[in-house]
């Protein structure tokens, strides 16, 4: 890419940054109904038209490229709005639709993607009180504000940005309590933290689990020198795994690591613990007893030949013995 190129993707990413989270922000204020002054919303909207300017000007080279490289229509998008927008902006966006989604699970009291036979673990214990408490803090603030403010235009502005506050707290705890994490029935772990975190472990890579409480100083997702990750929920880990080789995750904003030795927190430790080693087991028992079912067919099968030869043999034996017997009988009863 030249040099123009270069200096017209980094603004558009730059403009990207600056333009969409007060594009946000007017929306949610329009739909909340706060009245916004026009000459506010003519500069913004003349703001966002120009970034989209931008916009189009840095992607329409790049989708033609990925069109002349023989990307369908779909794919050369994709490919170049990753080119423009920040892969930290993406991921934001999607977490929060992700955690508006689990909002409408919880109060459903439903479970986001837990297969049949599969067994969840949640993992929100040590973070609850503390997500409660932090509502309860926003609630009061809302409040407050909401009484001590005297200008309309301002009031109705601090008024939608914390209740909209609000409902994303409860939105980031509800994708928590619908996204735990999952042992599935072949023995395979699934980690998760809300929206934020997912982490698939194929259960042949899985080499023990045990329970382990630990302490971390850090934030969600750390990953050290030897390759461990902590996965910490309120500060601490109580279950540790080991892998035979590394797995591949994604960390929250996109950047990418690889982990031996894998950190987390369950509700019920023990319970995890237990499920991960019976999934283990029952697939060595059942490889075992297949083992055996053939060595053992194998030996009933030579067994069985061996004791046909051996019938053969005898019944070979009874006959001759019977035939000399019934000469003998014959020769008697000539007698």
């Amino acid at each position: 890419m030249s040099t123009g190129g270069t200096a017209g993707l980094r603004a558009a990413r730059i403009a990207v940054w600056a333009a969409l989270p007060g594009e946000l922000f007017l929306a949610v204020c329009l739909v909340a109904g706060v009245r916004i002054p026009g000459a506010v919303l003519l500069g913004a909207e003349a703001l966002v038209l120009g970034v989209l300017a931008l916009e189009a000007y840095v992607m329409w080279p790049l989708y033609a490229a990925r069109r002349r490289a023989g990307d369908g229509r779909r794919a050369a998008g994709a490919a170049a709005v990753r080119a423009v927008v920040p892969v930290a902006v993406r991921r934001l966006v999607v977490h929060e639709v992700r955690a508006l989604h689990s909002l409408g699970l919880w109060l459903l009291r439903r479970r986001h993607r837990v297969p049949e036979g599969a067994r969840p673990f949640p993992y929100t214990g040590p973070q609850a009180w503390i997500m409660w408490a932090f509502l309860l803090v926003s609630v009061v603030e809302t409040v407050v504000l909401a009484l001590v403010i005297p200008w309309p235009l301002v009031h109705a502005v601090v008024l939608v940005v914390d209740v909209y506050g609000i409902l994303i707290i409860l939105a980031l705890h509800a994708a928590c309590e619908t996204r735990p994490h999952v042992v599935a029935a072949d023995g395979a772990l699934r980690l998760r933290y809300g929206a934020l975190f997912d982490l698939r472990v194929p259960a042949a890579v899985i080499v023990s689990a045990r329970v382990e409480r630990r302490f971390t100083d850090g934030g969600l997702v750390r990953v050290d020198e030897e390759r461990t990750l902590d996965l910490a929920v309120g500060s601490q880990t109580t279950v540790s795994v080991e892998l035979t080789e590394p797995v591949e995750f994604v960390r929250p904003l996109g950047r990418r690591g690889s982990a031996r030795t894998l950190r987390f927190h369950a509700d019920d430790p023990r319970a995890m613990v237990a499920a991960l080693g019976r999934e283990r087991s029952t697939e060595a028992d059942a490889d075992a007893d297949a083992a055996g079912t053939a060595q053992a067919g194998g030996k009933a099968a030579a067994g069985g030949k061996a004791a046909a030869g051996g019938k053969a043999a005898a019944g070979g034996k009874a006959a001759a013995g019977g035939k000399a017997k019934a000469g003998g009988t014959a020769a008697a009863g000539g007698r």
